[in-house]
């Protein structure tokens, strides 16, 4: 599957009602670390079927990102049945990114 990109306007169809869990990386396009963990991000959502990985840029979506606290970036969310299941701040390793699912 590709990457989704969430916004306020299709984050209830994509995140909050989805039957999948659901890997959300928090991100700007001025960020660092943000450029070093999105191509991680990415190879996860082609290689897994079974979860649905979204992004969202915190500088159109502030909203969403003060929904979840966001304070720094990146910041990856889990959220499974429409609850927040894990998060984790900072870039980590794909090993690390799977066991939060």
């Amino acid at each position: 599957m590709s990457v989704i990109t969430v916004t306020s306007q299709n984050y209830e169809e994509e995140v909050a009602t989805s039957e999948k869990p659901v890997l959300i990386d928090f991100w700007a396009s001025w960020c660092g670390p943000c450029r070093m963990l999105s191509p991680i991000v990415d190879e996860i959502a082609e290689e897994r079927d079974d979860i649905k990985v979204c992004k969202v840029n915190i500088d159109d979506e502030q909203a969403l990102a003060g929904r979840f606290g966001v304070m720094s970036i990146p910041t990856l969310v889990v959220i499974q049945n429409g609850q927040l299941k894990n998060k984790s701040v900072g870039v980590i390793p794909k090993e690390k990114i799977l066991s939060l699912i």
